[in-house]
């Protein structure tokens, strides 16, 4: 089943590259380093590091705290951190600078692989979430590399996905020296899948355990005071094509009630940030991008176009609603408006986040929607009760405070397999 894989994905080889060509015309970064992508690039002066695997922004920033405390525990090992999207790799540049090693991922072709392997000569491999490579997981394994999962998560689509390649599935499955569940309901999906249950650890999700940082408490403060104190805001973050029209519809009507209302509009992708403010400007509201820093109490749309600074701008927000759930992408991260305290609103596709959201509607913490109308009744409910916003965002908090320790069970797995490696 291997080989098959391979062989088609040498056929497709071409279209991945014309793929690459069209992203680039909306991101430009796309052009930029091809040879990495095919296993080409800088050996590292040092051997022996600890790889990190997280394909794309949304990974990386949960691996951050993970890397921080790895950084710590082993300060002598050097950390080599991969992606495969120019928004991962950029998000790893601004957050650790050059204290890390970053290169992209190679594509997943055995040559691509073995080249790549022989230049950066890993001592382990953690992916993050869901990354399961065949060839590269099948080449760590020919060279005793350990392979650990974290922060490991399995959708009832995904796994319905592996179940019909059963074969390819369990070959994939038997070279990974651990995963590192989120749930109890994700372990039980990959043991179903065939791993072997005494590989499968339930440490939680990392997201628990990500903090804001002190900066970013005062840049929020600094913000409100910008866009006017008094001002209700609320904040539709990580939206997606088709998501905004939605929100843009129920600002329209929330701004009937709540004249001076401030819509905090954040896109998931870069190279949609220009399109959305166009779409904003065309339905006739003022718009601010942060990227120009031209707020001013006239604002009502505030265009979230740079990188990083999600958690910031929850931090100045009354309510969030969180994107990728209106439109069939999944869901985003929860927990991190949570975190700070505010309450939280999702549409019905939460698929990739489905037990999160379970236990934060439990928790009396969010609410679910299923379109625009619903979305503004939602958030006008929030911004019409102080009292009922505040208890609904503190049980959020809570809820992810309760939950932190993910980061430390992880590390022990990880410290584990370091040990059994030898020299720790």
């Amino acid at each position: 089943m291997r080989f098959l894989y391979t062989f088609l994905f040498y056929l497709f080889v071409p279209l991945i590259l014309l793929r690459l060509v069209w992203r680039g015309v909306r991101a430009p970064a796309y052009w930029r380093r091809w040879p990495e992508r095919f296993g080409f690039c800088p050996s590292l002066p040092v051997q022996q590091s600890l790889w990190i695997h997280a394909v794309s922004m949304g990974e990386v920033q949960a691996a951050v705290p993970l890397i921080h405390a790895l950084r710590t525990r082993f300060p002598e090992l050097p950390i080599l951190v991969t992606t495969m999207t120019p928004t991962g790799s950029q998000r790893v540049r601004e957050v650790f600078g050059d204290s890390v090693w970053h290169v992209y991922l190679p594509y997943d072709l055995p040559g691509a692989i073995a080249r790549f392997l022989s230049r950066v000569r890993p001592r382990l491999l953690i992916l993050m979430e869901t990354e399961l490579w065949p060839n590269l997981l099948h080449a760590c394994q020919a060279r005793a590399i350990p392979v650990i999962l974290a922060n490991a998560r399995l959708s009832i689509s995904s796994a319905a996905g592996y179940q019909r390649i059963a074969s390819l599935t369990r070959q994939i499955l038997a070279n990974l020296t651990a995963v590192a569940a989120q749930t109890e309901v994700d372990a039980a999906r990959f043991i179903d899948l065939g791993i072997r249950p005494t590989k499968v650890h339930v440490t939680g999700s990392i997201k628990f355990d990500t903090r804001l940082p002190a900066e970013f408490s005062e840049k929020a403060e600094m913000l409100r005071s910008q866009w006017g104190k008094d001002r209700a805001v609320w904040i539709a973050a990580s939206t997606h094509e088709g998501e905004e029209e939605a929100v843009l519809e129920a600002f329209y009507e929330l701004k009937k009630e709540f004249y001076d209302l401030l819509l905090v509009l954040v896109p998931r992708h870069p190279e949609r940030f220009n399109r959305v403010a166009a779409l904003c400007r065309r339905r006739g509201f003022i718009v601010a991008r942060r990227s120009e820093g031209d707020v001013n109490t006239k604002t009502e749309i505030y265009l979230g176009d740079t990188m990083g600074e999600l958690s910031m701008l929850y931090a100045a927000c009354d309510v969030a609603f969180v994107g990728g759930t209106l439109a069939p992408i999944g869901g985003h991260n929860l927990l991190e408006p949570a975190a700070v305290g505010l309450p939280v609103i999702m549409g019905p596709h939460v698929f990739e986040c489905a037990e999160i959201c379970r236990r934060l509607l439990e928790a009396q913490a969010a609410q679910q929607i299923n379109d625009a109308e619903q979305l503004a009744n939602a958030v006008k409910m929030y911004l019409s009760d102080a009292t009922r916003r505040r208890q609904t965002g503190e049980k959020g908090r809570l809820f992810v405070e309760n939950n932190r320790g993910a980061l430390e069970r992880l590390l022990s797995v990880i410290s584990y397999q370091l040990s059994v490696i030898g020299d720790f």
